[in-house]
């Protein structure tokens, strides 16, 4: 029988905890835009911005709305992502990261 015996050090130790870290904190945005989507009555996010060419105006409006929105939130996501990673900024929690996002403007 053969063990083997892996050794980590401080810095992959580190560098497991800030990615567990920043895999939590976009899985929490995941689950709010998912949230947001199904407080307006869709089955998730998908089926809402499948909705961006309805010929029904109003659905097409609001998943136009939630696409825009959707892709404000990500481009945020990915500057934070940008500005953690360079050192700029420390890592938010989950709850931090969901509370800095954009607010949706449904049509009315």
């Amino acid at each position: 029988m053969t063990f083997t015996l892996s050794i980590k050090t401080a810095e992959d130790l580190a560098a497991a905890a800030a990615e567990q870290a920043a895999a939590a904190v976009v899985a929490a945005i995941d689950a709010h835009v998912e949230a947001v989507a199904r407080s307006r009555g869709y089955n998730s996010a998908a089926t809402l911005a499948g909705y961006a060419t309805s010929t029904v105006p109003s659905w097409a409006a609001e998943a136009q709305a939630f696409v825009a929105w959707r892709d404000a939130v990500w481009t945020m996501v990915h500057a934070v992502q940008a500005d953690v990673q360079a050192g700029n900024a420390p890592m938010p929690t989950p709850a931090e990261a969901v509370a800095a996002l954009p607010a949706i403007q449904w049509p009315a």
